[in-house]
């Protein structure tokens, strides 16, 4: 069956950077941001869409950053067989836990854009993504009721052995532009992009497109005492990374 294509014309956003927490702040302005970041999140982040760009825009030697490409056995042994052998659990508040292989995944709609990727570190590049919205995924799977957000587990680790997550809510796994992508510049993902899904959010600053995804859970309460929601926001980032 031929896969079916979308491409979507869409309108501008502004950058707006957002980095570590590194003062130390007082409770109340710690309030007025935390509130800040709610009503930008809600007016924002569940409603506007990342500006779409042109195939000349595009960067096609698209930078490499983040946590180094994942070299323990696990990762290998799914890349051994150029990941053939992958797959991707989706579980949790669920009605129908599914594990997606690879080839499942290409074999749904894809989605295509050409997008900007805005790294909390100051730079900017345009790629073109194309991969299975997530919603679509997350349809499949039938949320229960009681979910309300979404995990992301990955391969990747840092020196200390702490592994690589993200997470969403469920209005943000179903924005329109969020993606599982499977290519970037229209070639399957390689290792040092984060091969071979790639979590894929414009909409948000990069820190948040997780790299390598190995599980997807579905909870009713995230972040936790224990998290602030990601690998980097436990360390000081914005869950919400808007721009």
């Amino acid at each position: 069956m031929k896969r079916r294509l979308f491409v979507a014309s869409l309108s501008a956003s502004s950058l707006v950077a957002c980095g570590p927490v590194k003062d130390q702040l007082t409770t109340s302005l710690h309030g007025v941001l935390d509130s800040a970041q709610v009503l930008n999140h809600a007016i924002i982040g569940t409603r506007g869409r990342a500006r779409l760009y042109t195939e000349a825009d595009i960067n096609r030697d698209f930078r490499v950053n983040g946590l180094d490409t994942p070299s323990d056995q696990r990762y290998a042994d799914a890349a051994r067989d150029n990941f053939g052998a992958y797959r991707l659990p989706v579980e949790g508040l669920v009605d129908r836990p599914h594990t997606f292989t690879l080839a499942e995944l290409r074999a749904m709609p894809q989605l295509a854009q050409i997008t900007r990727h805005d790294c909390v570190e100051g730079w900017s590049q345009i790629g073109k993504w194309q991969g299975v919205p997530l919603a679509t995924v997350l349809a499949m799977a039938q949320p229960k009721t009681n979910a309300r957000y979404v995990i992301f587990s990955c391969f990747d680790k840092d020196e200390s052995g702490i592994e690589y997550y993200e997470s969403l809510d469920l209005h943000e796994a179903a924005h329109p532009q969020t993606l599982l992508a499977l290519d970037l510049n229209d070639k399957p993902i390689d290792p040092d992009h984060g091969a071979p899904v790639r979590l894929r959010i414009p909409t948000q600053l990069g820190y948040k497109s997780a790299k390598w995804v190995r599980k997807i859970e579905l909870a009713a309460a995230f972040p936790t005492p224990q998290s602030k929601g990601g690998y980097w926001e436990d360390q000081g980032y914005e869950w919400y990374g808007g721009i």
